[in-house]
């Protein structure tokens, strides 16, 4: 069957690519969590694994007998409605499973799982597998902005590899995009995979704006900086006026000063920071106020979407003044699969597009990808509009 031979493709691909972003490793980088949003490259290696057990196998394959007992607990992330779990701030405390024994389980699922995939045709396993996949996909660019905050908190700055690129700078001349007033259907349209939270097609009113063809790069941020943007608190939410005092936030994540020369660390070391490559690391706290200090604003999420066939994107996660919440007539999915995103819809902002550390073919224009306003630890920057 044509859909089975694609699908066991891509799922061994997927494996494959996950335990090829860890193949740089040391067996020390592995069990390190810095701060709480940051997880172990273990924990990724064997939760992605627990979702295929825990949905699939232990369901429809006949006869299974997982792999370990006790690896639910350890491998849950957030489902309440399966069962009790190590907390998340606990997962850099587990010595105990292994490396070795991560890796043992993740050949013991995907080969059970292939032999499922090998000897069935039911639709419903298809489409579980598939989320599944992109499942995996969300965790691979975890995975390396997880790895950039172990090895970029070393003093010694060591590098994840020689070839992971993250700041290509853009020649093309930088530009305004006028889009007209209208009402304009937004949301996924198409039959392909899709996540919940980006279905229930939908119109919206627009008034005419005008957006960037570019994201800011780091020669305007640091004009920002320079002009005491970190100083000013008339640009700053009241929260994140709080947030940059108590953290003493002077600039982008990453960002170091050494004699007078500005560098940033990233997966290929310290370098000297590039004024032309877009600005990353940034939360919405520094996006919106960056903005104020422009006399723009960041765009909607609606807004992004209708104009993005006309500018190129997928550097950066790009923050919008849009909070994640759910389209008319969203539904979750039964069961405990509901708990993916529907859960998440409060306190958040939405970021549209993609970054240089999204695996390939796992986002599309409608994709919501969504993070609470302080965190910078994901490839984030940000596009301006003007209000016509």
């Amino acid at each position: 069957m044509i859909i089975t031979d694609t699908l066991l493709t891509s799922f061994l691909k997927t494996r494959s690519d996950s335990e090829e972003i860890c193949a740089p490793l040391e067996i020390e980088d592995y069990v390190i969590q810095p701060i709480v949003d940051v997880s172990p490259p273990k924990w990724h290696l064997g939760h992605t694994t627990w979702f295929f057990e825990e949905f699939i196998l232990a369901k429809y394959a006949k006869d299974y007998k997982r792999f370990h007992p006790e690896y639910a607990y350890v491998f849950n992330s957030y489902y309440e409605s399966i069962g009790k779990r190590v907390i998340r701030t606990n997962r850099g405390n587990l010595s105990r499973p292994t490396v070795s024994d991560v890796y043992e389980y993740r050949d013991y699922v995907t080969s059970h799982l292939q032999a499922l995939l090998e000897e069935n045709e039911d639709k419903e396993i298809f489409k579980l597998v598939e989320i599944g996949i992109h499942h995996e996909k969300q965790h691979q660019e975890l995975l390396l902005t997880d790895i950039k905050f172990i090895l970029g908190n070393n003093p010694l700055f060591p590098k994840y590899n020689d070839t992971f690129t993250e700041n290509s700078a853009s020649n093309i001349s930088s530009k305004y995009i006028t889009v007209e007033s209208g009402v304009y259907e937004i949301g996924y349209k198409g039959t392909d995979f899709c996540y919940d939270n980006e279905l229930g097609v939908h119109k919206v009113l627009l008034n005419e704006y005008s957006i960037s063809n570019k994201l800011i790069t780091n020669k305007e941020y640091l004009e920002f900086i320079d002009d005491n943007g970190y100083k000013n608190s008339l640009l700053w939410h009241a929260e994140a006026w709080d947030w940059i005092q108590n953290g003493d936030i002077k600039s982008p994540l990453y960002w170091y000063t050494i004699d007078k020369q500005r560098y940033q660390y990233t997966l290929q070391g310290l370098k000297e920071l590039n004024p032309e490559a877009p600005v990353t690391h940034i939360s919405y706290y520094e996006a919106f106020a960056f903005s104020q200090w422009k006399g723009q604003r960041l765009p909607t999420e609606f807004e992004w979407e209708v104009a993005q066939l006309n500018f190129k994107w997928g550097e950066r996660w790009e923050w919008t003044e849009s909070a994640y919440s759910p389209y008319p007539n969203y539904k979750k999915a039964p069961g405990a699969l509901g708990e993916y995103n529907g859960k998440f819809m409060v306190n958040q902002k939405v970021l549209r597009g993609g970054s240089v550390a999204t695996p390939q073919n796992h986002t599309r224009p409608t994709y919501r990808n969504f993070f609470h306003p302080q965190l910078r630890w994901q490839f984030t920057g940000l596009r301006l509009v003007k209000d016509n």
